[in-house]
Formats: C-alpha cells, structure tokens, sequence
C-alpha cells in the first residue's frame, strides 16, 4: 500500500482530503450483476435493468487538522486547528509571500491538544489590496513524545487460527518506500476476509465508503481505512478495507481481538490485502514502527515477505 491514508506535506486545500475529514458530500454509485452473477460496482449509471443506485456519503462526524488564514482590518493571521480525537502537530512552510513579516521560507510548527486552535504567526496589513500567502502544511497525528511500547506482541489482525501469506513486509520495500509505510505488512487476503483490532485503543478516523480499487496512482486518495489510537500515543493503521464494512465509529474504545472490518481492495492496490502499520509522530510527519505478532504459546514474530502467518 502506498500513502493513501494521508499524506506527509500537502497543500492547505487538499489536506481533508488526505486525511480522510473532506467535508460530506452525497454522491451515488450504482450497482449490478454481470453475466457470471457477480456485484460490479461503478460510478456511472448503466442502462441495465437491473442496475440500482447506492447513496455514498462521508463519515459524518469529519474530523480537521488543518490551517486557517483569518484576515481582519489590521492583521492577519495563520491558526492551526485541531479537531482530531488525539494531541496532533502541524508545520506550515511559507511558499510566497506579500507580508514582510511572514518571509518566504519561514517555517511555524506546533503541537496541539485534541480540541485546540493556535495562532502561528499574526502580521499587520498595509493599504487595502489583497495580500498573497501560499504555504505547504505537513501534520502528523499523536503526540511528539510518544514511546512505542506496547505490553505484548500484537494479534495478528484476522480470525485466531487462520493463516495468511505476508505479501510485503520489512526490508521489502517494493511499495513502502515513505517512512510512515517502512514497517508496515501487508497480508494477502480475499476480499471480505473479517479484520480483527490487532491491539486494544481509541478510533479516532474512519474511511468507509470507497469501493474503487486499482493499481492507479489516481486512486491514492480511495482507500478505506480505520485509524486506532493507542495507550502509549502510536496509532494503528488498517488500510484498503471493504466499502461499508467498518463496525466501529470514531470515539469508540475497540478491544484487542474486536471484530472492526472487513479486508478489501479500495485505494492504490495492486489486488485485495490488508495493510497493517503502526504510526508515531516524528514532529511533523507520522513514521511506521517494526512490530511484532503473537505467535504459538505467545511467543513474539516478525512478518516476513512471502512466509504465512498464523493468528493465536
């Protein structure tokens, strides 16, 4: 999986997007059956008769980690808003600039609680003409000083007793080539393969209602997925599920072993796999973290390209 969850630094106007929080918007797909009797989902109506229209909509609690340009007769300033469920940091480097007080460059960063808003830079204004200020922001989720610790090794994320051939996993780097995907695994899986919570926390963002899935750069941004905080600040990551088979709700404290999803085939993949990563904040850019499953007796394992993995 590459980085379709969210990305590292982006413009101000595409960082909803990224993080899953774009504003609602109703949209439809439709759906019919082909000649073999299988579901085929697409965005266009088809003059099949059979063919039948399917109301999509966001998550509606849509969570922001964003910067706003607030403009008064005076001043203006630059606020950083955290509306995510977990202490989050963001950096915005200038790009232009019309402000002699706010250079071209410069670079503000901060961390904030869940719930806060803070001035990053304020500048007078002068004469009554617009004033241009382009900046790139990079956020990243948690908390700067988290500590990746965890009690035990992790549940493997699927059914106890099932076995799954790891696709990709640390040193392949074959498409996790950024650092917040260096330690993910992915799982090779059928789609609708039930997904288990590999360790016990909060949800705090959820992507439920994409069903395009294609080897595309142009679908970076369609990957269903569920974010899950953890108690030592790291956040886990399950990625490319199935359209509408998230079970749980942002705020929810999910157990280790819940039942949360089903594994699917949404986003940038090359075919249906679950995408499994824990994140930390590195300052201003969420990085993966080796981890570790729980084998035979409890015993602690590592994912390994091409081996199978067994769920205990």
């Amino acid at each position: 999986m590459r980085r379709n969850l969210r990305t590292a630094a982006t413009v101000l106007a595409a960082l909803a997007l990224a993080l899953g929080c774009a504003t609602p918007r109703a949209q439809s797909a439709y759906r019919y059956r082909d000649a073999n009797g299988q579901w085929v989902f697409t965005d266009r109506a088809t003059g099949s008769a059979a063919a039948s229209s399917i109301p999509l909509s966001h998550e509606p609690a849509a969570l922001r980690l964003t910067v706003e340009r607030s403009d008064s007769p005076t001043s203006t300033q630059l606020i950083a808003v955290n509306d995510c469920l977990c202490v989050a940091s963001v950096r915005v480097s200038i790009v232009d600039s019309d402000f002699p007080q706010i250079r071209k460059g410069a670079s503000y960063q901060a961390t904030l609680a869940s719930g806060a808003r803070r001035t990053l830079v304020q500048a007078p204004r002068t004469g009554s003409g617009p004033l241009q200020l382009r900046f790139v922001l990079a956020t990243a989720l948690g908390s700067p000083t988290a500590v990746h610790s965890p009690v035990r090794p992790y549940r493997v994320p699927f059914a106890l007793g099932e076995t799954f051939t790891v696709s990709q996993a640390y040193p392949s780097r074959v498409t996790h080539v950024t650092p917040d995907t260096q330690y993910a695994v992915d799982f090779a899986m059928p789609d609708g393969t039930p997904v288990y919570a590999a360790r016990e926390g909060t949800v705090i963002n959820v992507r439920r209602d994409s069903f395009r899935g294609a080897p595309a750069p142009v679908m970076i941004d369609q990957a269903n997925f569920i974010l899950i905080l953890h108690d030592d600040g790291t956040i886990g990551v399950y990625g490319h599920l199935q359209w509408e088979s998230i079970r749980v709700r942002i705020g929810q404290h999910v157990a280790r072993g819940e039942y949360i999803a089903n594994s699917g085939n949404t986003g940038f993949t090359t075919g249906p796999h679950l995408h499994f990563a824990v994140w930390r904040n590195a300052g201003a850019a969420d990085v993966s973290v080796p981890v570790e499953f729980a084998g035979s007796g409890g015993v602690a394992v590592s994912a390994a390209s091409s081996l199978p993995l067994t769920a205990y």
